[in-house]
């Protein structure tokens, strides 16, 4: 988090934090469409399904259906509600692999055709409760390079990927394709080109088997591009030359499986994160001695991990003080305002830049928020509520 210095935001999106008066998100939906255009753009062909967990608010999800997505849902409630959209249930699918059985009946009885998998007690279960239905193998990566590498959780081996598809089609579903995901908030050009070169591997083990795929879903993990390290210096992913090895990489795959292979995508923080906003404000700016002889400021704001700020454990987020535009600044640690030790930034880390006069109330914008600061919030953590959002798109806004 950084006073000076901070990243531009969209004119429509200051004015609206400007307006505020009380704490709330707010996304800014013409920026979230130049987002998802850039993408089709660079990656033309490849079919995009947002990842609702990042930001599963109605007016988000209905404009990227506007505008030709669909969605990777994890969940029935998550189905619901891109079904309301209005989206054809063919541009949904179940991308979690981590399912029950009434979950799966549930999706299957909404119209969901396709699942992800890794396991043959998953493929047993689909196929007993979604019969006849199509199935994607999410193939395991190192996660290397991301933030969060998703490295444990989810994902097969290639061999086990190949034993899945083949259980899938004895049992009368469709083996339609494999998934990988390189990690949230990848930082490489690396891990994709790993992950192309599994995916290619896969698919040829598999047309000797016969089996014969008509997808690849190369997931999440395009970066956003507004964050700061824990250590308070821009991140800088090379996100032009990733676009260049995926376009490449997706070359490779088409020359293995054929020219008619279908591509899809599942961004989610790429496309919301900075084109979101909090308008909090500040608790406290206070000045400790530590245990340790080091005399420390905490700025205490009024959201924090349990309400807005989860991501912190890994990332800052750009501070704006728009009521002191020409302050001096100190190094403090940022805070969120429960009386839990863990809603902070690390301690270690204290390079976040606050105006030494900042008092109780005066507001603070946090910046490139959009990804996730909804769909973490617990529910009033100690009290405090989770974050109300608002929008604005042009000359129109609007608030929940």
């Amino acid at each position: 988090m950084s006073g000076p210095g901070a990243a531009a935001i969209s004119r429509g999106l200051h004015a609206a934090l400007a307006a505020e008066s009380e704490d709330r998100i707010i996304y800014d939906l013409a920026g979230i469409g130049e987002r998802y255009t850039t993408l089709v753009e660079e990656l033309p062909g490849v079919a995009v399904r947002f990842a609702m967990k990042a930001c599963p608010v109605d007016e988000v999800l209905a404009h990227l259906a506007a505008m030709g997505a669909g969605f990777d849902a994890a969940s029935p409630n998550e189905i619901a509600q891109a079904v309301r959209t209005g989206v054809p249930t063919g541009r949904i699918h179940y991308g979690n692999t981590v399912k029950s059985d009434r979950s799966i009946a549930e999706a299957y009885r909404s119209g969901i055709r396709d699942f992800a998998t890794d396991s043959l007690e998953d493929v047993g279960a689909i196929a007993a409760h979604a019969p006849g239905a199509r199935v994607f193998c999410r193939l395991a990566t190192s996660g290397e390079g991301a933030l969060w590498g998703l490295s444990q959780k989810f994902g097969c081996s290639g061999a086990d990927a190949v034993l899945v598809l083949e259980a899938a089609r004895a049992a009368g579903l469709t083996p339609a394709g494999l998934s990988v995901h390189v990690g949230s908030q990848q930082m490489t050009t690396e891990a994709w080109q790993d992950a192309f070169e599994r995916i290619g591997e896969v698919l040829v083990a598999l047309r000797r088997r016969g089996i014969l795929l008509d997808h690849v879903n190369l997931g999440g993990g395009l970066p956003a591009l507004g964050y700061l390290d824990r250590r308070g210096d821009p991140l800088d992913p090379p996100l032009d030359k990733m676009f260049v090895v995926i376009r490449e990489g997706i070359e490779r795959l088409r020359e293995i499986a054929g020219p008619g292979l279908v591509l899809v995508m599942e961004p989610g923080r790429f496309l919301v994160a900075d084109q979101g906003a909090i308008k909090a404000h500040v608790a406290r700016l206070s000045s400790r001695e530590q245990l340790d002889g080091e005399r420390r400021n905490w700025l205490y704001l009024s959201c924090g991990k349990f309400n807005g700020l989860y991501e912190m454990d890994e990332l800052q987020y750009r501070l704006v003080f728009p009521s002191h535009p020409d302050a001096e600044y100190v190094p403090a640690v940022v805070a969120g305002p429960s009386c839990d030790s863990d809603d902070a930034y690390a301690y270690e880390h204290c390079r976040v830049q606050v105006p030494v006069t900042v008092a109780s109330g005066d507001p603070v914008w946090i910046l490139s928020a959009g990804a996730y600061a909804g769909s973490y919030m617990t529910q009033g953590f100690n009290g405090f509520d989770p974050l109300p959002y608002g929008w604005v798109r042009g000359e129109t806004a609007g608030v929940r």
